[in-house]
C-alpha cells in the first residue's frame, strides 16, 4: 500500500492506496502544528505502507515554487523517520480540481493527496 501527501503550509492530506496499489482514497487532513511526521510514521506502521508519495508543487512556469524547499525538507524527514522510499509527483492545482470535482469540504486536502496518488499509481500502472 501507498501513502499520498498533499503538503500544505496549514494542513497536510493524505490519501491511501487499496491493496493492489490501483486505486487511491481520501484519509484524512492533519494540521502541520500537530507532530505531522509522528502521526504519518504511525499510519505507516499501521497500515503496512511500502511508498510514500508527495506532491511536487512547481509555478506555472514549470518551476518549484516557495513551498518546495519545505516539501523537500519534510519528505527527507519522513525518509529518516519511516525508512520508507519518498517519491516526487508533480501536481498542480490538486486542491482546486478536487473542489471543482467534490466542492469545498473540510477534507478537501486529503480528497488532493488522492489524486496525487492516483496520478502516480497511473503511471506505475501504466509501465507495468
Amino acid at each position: 500500500m501507498f501513502l499520498g501527501i498533499d503538503y500544505g503550509q496549514k494542513n497536510i492530506g493524505l490519501a491511501i492506496s487499496d491493496e493492489s496499489s490501483g486505486l487511491a482514497f481520501p484519509l484524512e487532513v492533519i494540521n502541520t502544528k500537530n507532530s505531522p511526521a509522528e502521526h504519518i510514521a504511525k499510519i505507516c506502521l499501521e497500515k503496512d505502507i511500502k511508498k510514500i508519495i508527495i506532491g511536487e508543487s512547481k509555478n506555472l512556469d514549470g518551476k518549484p515554487n516557495p513551498i518546495m524547499s519545505k516539501i523537500r525538507e519534510f519528505g527527507e524527514k519522513l525518509k529518516k523517520r519511516t525508512g520508507l522510499p519518498v517519491y516526487f509527483e508533480p501536481e498542480f492545482l490538486t486542491t482546486k480540481q478536487a473542489s471543482q470535482i467534490q466542492g469545498r469540504h473540510k477534507n478537501i486536502d486529503a480528497s488532493a493527496a488522492a489524486i496525487i496518488l492516483q496520478s502516480f499509481l497511473d503511471r506505475k500502472n501504466n509501465k507495468s
